[in-house]
């Protein structure tokens, strides 16, 4: 697979204001937070703009809805209209219907990835309001009291504590905290949550997909939690074409649990987090076994079949992979 080939694919799905949409299909033409750190992340140590743009994209639509924060820094959300809302119109505005936007990962990842710019030369902020932006997040995730907080999770599903939500935040709030105005005791209490809860990702479930960002690219884990969640997920979750998220996973289930493509790209990651090559060379291949042709790889294989859903091409799929192929390309280059 020529790496230019799932970096066009990528680009066909950045709008011109900076942000990601999901996929072009219908369900997920849309912005979400997440998603948009996670689409940009190949080009983190690229000399392009779109990484900062990006982030732009995000800390404008955060300045618009500024008056939110206002208020959840100082009372905690009681419905889920009240929180910083996980996704937008192609436009960056709030889309009034009833959704799981209680994502404390969401910001947790977007914290991490303006200090990941910042630390990597990327000029993320552009003027006191978007630092003051960024403070009023940190401010936001101590109302919330998140390393307590029940959400709905990367999965925008059943509200409960997740370590996935808990780590992003620590992880965000570490990557922030020469820039604004940390609390320890936030940190602190974050590790110690996420301490109690590993290696599961809550109380009702003991292994789920989500916990290999934990690793990668958040690396808030030691290499013994490191170790544990990935037995965990490849011992229980791996499929023939992909990982499924969690057991008795509902979501586009016909007879067993869908299988999501970015889950081989996302463990070659992790193991190349760890240090073990061959195993990141393993789900290199196992990678380029389900990506078509074209490049566009789709989020998902409907449970117990080899169809694919309609979110194809999905960004975050072509991010895990491209960033995956980046760093294969580097150790074949460094051999020879």
């Amino acid at each position: 697979m020529n790496q230019h080939k799932l970096h066009s694919v990528l680009e066909s799905m950045r709008l011109p204001n900076g942000a990601y949409v999901a996929s072009t299909s219908d369900d997920y033409d849309y912005v979400w937070i997440r998603d948009v750190c996670y689409a940009v992340m190949p080009y983190l140590n690229s000399k392009c703009t779109r990484y900062e743009k990006a982030y732009h994209a995000l800390l404008s639509l955060l300045r618009k809805y500024e008056w939110k924060l206002d208020i959840h820094t100082e009372q905690k959300p009681q419905y889920l209209h009240e929180y910083i809302h996980a996704r937008y119109t192609r436009n960056l505005e709030e889309i009034p219907v009833e959704w799981g936007h209680a994502q404390n990962d969401a910001i947790g990842i977007m914290l991490y990835g303006i200090g990941q710019g910042i630390l990597n030369g990327k000029p993320i902020l552009r003027d006191k309001v978007d630092l003051r932006i960024v403070q009023k997040l940190v401010n936001y995730l101590e109302c919330l009291e998140y390393w307590e907080s029940p959400d709905n999770g990367m999965w925008e599903e059943n509200v409960e504590v997740h370590a996935s939500s808990v780590g992003a935040c620590v992880a965000g709030l570490k990557a922030v905290k020469t820039l604004v105005d940390v609390p320890e005791y936030m940190i602190e209490n974050g590790e110690n949550t996420l301490n109690k809860l590993l290696p599961c990702e809550s109380e009702t479930k003991e292994t789920d997909l989500s916990l290999l960002s934990l690793i990668y690219p958040l690396n808030v884990v030691t290499r013994q939690q490191a170790i544990q969640i990935l037995d965990r997920v490849t011992g229980r979750l791996e499929r023939k074409r992909g990982i499924i998220r969690y057991e008795d996973d509902q979501y586009y289930n016909e007879g067993s649990e869908a299988e999501w493509c970015f889950g081989f790209p996302w463990l070659g990651l992790c193991y190349e987090q760890i240090g073990e090559l061959d195993k990141m060379n393993e789900y290199w291949s196992k990678t380029m076994s389900i990506t078509p042709e074209t490049g566009k790889i789709p989020e998902l294989y409907i449970g117990g079949t080899d169809i694919p859903n309609k979110n194809t091409p999905l960004a975050w799929s072509i991010s895990m992979a491209y960033q995956l192929q980046l760093r294969m390309n580097e150790m074949q280059e460094n051999v020879s």
